[in-house]
């Protein structure tokens, strides 16, 4: 059985700041994302992992294949891990700004422009009632970028769409540095975006 380890983030816990505290992100890290891998690896273990070797991405693209008792655990534990996996490598202490290049002239077919389609990604983002994320995802089906949004820690793997891009609005993810103020933590964010990683995912599905 694949055991899944705790990713490191690629940059310190203070790298962030101000715009994301660095006791928030040591929590974040070293509590939730971790409560996410044991959970992952304690179910993988419950149903027989050996029979499912394949990397998260893959099962929880074809949750079928996991007993019906254990598939809301799998859901949870793996998109978990596999939605903070990402999480840390989309955000950079050097972030912000634009996309560019191909990326950002499928947001401007798709959303207009880049302002627009940030106005459009943080009204999603506010509009979750209470915990989940908010996605700019790939849709291979029709070759598009799309947003969406997640319930708890439900992946868009699940729905069939890659994950470009994700911002976690759980209360964990912003409560000690902003409070109830989830916009302020939205706006700030936007900063720390590593649109470099995100572009070169984009450009290895794309055609």
């Amino acid at each position: 059985m694949v055991l899944y380890e705790l990713p490191k983030p690629p940059y310190s816990y203070d790298a962030l700041e101000p715009h994301i505290d660095k006791q928030t992100m040591e929590i974040h890290h070293l509590k939730h994302h971790q409560s996410y891998v044991d959970g992952l690896n304690n179910t993988l273990e419950e149903i027989g992992g050996t029979s499912h070797p394949k990397y998260i991405t893959s099962i929880l693209s074809d949750l079928k294949s996991i007993p019906e008792s254990s598939r809301n655990k799998i859901q949870f534990f793996g998109g978990g891990y596999e939605n903070h996996r990402l999480f840390w490598e989309t955000m950079n202490p050097n972030g912000g700004g634009t996309p560019g290049g191909k990326l950002e002239d499928s947001i401007d077919v798709y959303f207009e422009s880049f302002e627009n389609f940030k106005e459009i990604f943080s009204n999603y983002s506010l509009g979750i009632q209470g915990s989940g994320w908010c996605w700019l995802v790939f849709n291979q089906t029709f070759n598009k970028i799309e947003i969406i949004t997640t319930q708890n820690q439900d992946s868009p793997w699940s729905l069939n769409k890659i994950p470009l891009l994700g911002l976690d609005v759980w209360e964990h993810a912003y409560y000690l540095k902003y409070q109830n103020r989830r916009n302020e933590y939205v706006l700030s964010w936007w900063n720390v975006v590593n649109w470099d990683y995100v572009s070169n995912r984009f450009s290895e599905l794309s055609h």
